[in-house]
Order: C-alpha cells, then sequence, then structure tokens
C-alpha cells in the first residue's frame, strides 16, 4: 500500500475523515421514522469530505447513525450539510437526499488534522488530531445508506402528501487505495439548527481515520413505501436535514 500522489492543486483524491462514535440506542431509535429500525449497535458516523459535484468541489459533513431495513444493515442519513449551494435542491428533490447548506473547514497540515463544520452562524461538530500511521488496507465492501423521499401535500393540509414517504436505498461499492489512523478529540456543540449534541451524544469515542476509497459503484433505488400516518411526525425538519422540527420538537428555525 502506497500513498496515493496527485498534481498540485487537483480537487479529487482528497480523503474522506471518518470518525465514529457510539451514542445511546435510544437516542437514534428517537430519529428514525417507523419502517427503518435500530440496529444491533448505536454508532454515529461523521464524514468529513471534500469531493467534485459534478466537477467542482464541494465540501461536506455526512451524518448517519447505525440502522436496519427490512432485515438489511447499513446506516440511515440525518443530514449532508454542504457548502455548494447548486446540489442541494436537486439531490433533495429527486433522491430524498437530505442536504442542506453548511460552511466546512477541513485540511491537513503535515500531520495535522483540522476540521469545523457551521451552519446559520453555530459551529456544531469541531475535530482535531494527528496522522499516526497507515491503517490495513479493507477488502472490497459495499454499504447500505437509507434516505427518506417525501413530499408533502400543497397547502399543507394535515397527514396529507403530494408523493408519501417512501425509503431511497443508496448501495455503494468500495475498494481501498489508502488508509491512515488519526488520533484526535471530537467536539459536538450546541446548536439550534443541528443539535448533534443534544441528541446524538458521545458517550464513547470509537475511531477517526483519513480514508481514501477507490469508487466501485454505486446504485440509488426507490425501495417500499413507509407509513405515512406514522411517518408525520417525521416529515418537518430542519433546513432540509432529518433532524425534527416543529412536529418533532422545539427546534424549528425556519
Amino acid at each position: 500500500m502506497s500513498a496515493p500522489q496527485t498534481a498540485p492543486g487537483e480537487i479529487s483524491g482528497w480523503p474522506i475523515l471518518k470518525i465514529k462514535y457510539r451514542t445511546d440506542a435510544e437516542k437514534i431509535a428517537a430519529l428514525l421514522p417507523p419502517g427503518i429500525d435500530p440496529s444491533d449497535s448505536s454508532n454515529v458516523h461523521l464524514n468529513i469530505y471534500n469531493v467534485p459535484v459534478p466537477d467542482e468541489p464541494e465540501q461536506g459533513v455526512l451524518i448517519m447513525v447505525d440502522a436496519e431495513y427490512r432485515g438489511t444493515k447499513g446506516l440511515y442519513s440525518i443530514g449532508y450539510g454542504i457548502d455548494q449551494e447548486s446540489a442541494i435542491m436537486i439531490s433533495h428533490d429527486m433522491n430524498g437526499q437530505p442536504k442542506y447548506p453548511c460552511a466546512l473547514d477541513y485540511y491537513r497540515m503535515g500531520d495535522r488534522v483540522t476540521a469545523r463544520c457551521t451552519h446559520q452562524g453555530y459551529t456544531f461538530i469541531e475535530f482535531s488530531g494527528n496522522v499516526t500511521g497507515p491503517a490495513a488496507d479493507l477488502p472490497e465492501y459495499e454499504e447500505n445508506e437509507w434516505w427518506v423521499k417525501v413530499s408533502r401535500a400543497v397547502g399543507g393540509a394535515e397527514k396529507s402528501y403530494d408523493f408519501p414517504p417512501h425509503v431511497v436505498k443508496v448501495r455503494s461499492t468500495y475498494a481501498t487505495t489508502y488508509r491512515e489512523d488519526v488520533e484526535g478529540s471530537l467536539s459536538l456543540l450546541e446548536s439550534p439548527w443541528d443539535p448533534i449534541q443534544a441528541l446524538l451524544p458521545v458517550r464513547e469515542y470509537l475511531s477517526a481515520q483519513l480514508d481514501t476509497p477507490a469508487w466501485l459503484g454505486r446504485e440509488i433505488t426507490l425501495e417500499g413505501a413507509l407509513d405515512p400516518e406514522a411517518f408525520w411526525p417525521h416529515v418537518d425538519t430542519i433546513g432540509g436535514s432529518r433532524w425534527p422540527g416543529e412536529n418533532g420538537g422545539p427546534r424549528r428555525r425556519e
């Protein structure tokens, strides 16, 4: 395994900063809509990245939790905070991908790795650490990620939809190009827009890595319908994320 080499200034090939920690199982269960089930683990996954979408850099933070759908283990996406406005609405409207605006600082200087995520003036995630050395390659693997595509009825009638909630499955396959371990510290900060500190608190910090994957394939498919009445408390969200809004708690700020 050798470190990837890119031309100076190249925007592709940036490693993803992957942070994992354990939270309370009941906290995850409270965020999952009926039909998407808690897994046998209660981990939160933060992926902080810089990738070309489609041909200019998109910096983002992806917040996911362990979950299952119809017996298949995967990750339920709470939100993609990104700094590229043009990708937000098309991603949300077409596939249910929960993107919303976010400002990010993510960089490496020598072995020092720094990341900071800010939304509506509130910094809600901070990470600082040092690369400690290469990590072992992963064999080829797949990840299943769950989104929800839904559209409330025009006019806002109670428990009415123009498109009722459906699960969207994102099946991605990867190999490893290069991975490095990072020893660092994660801070979740109070924010009314991104209430990760309150709703997904850190109970055990697990790991951080810089991961440069090889992208082998991605399939986005519309799966089964969710119970529209049971889903209703989850329909009002904050800023395009899956954080609960007015119906799920007093955190709506739109």
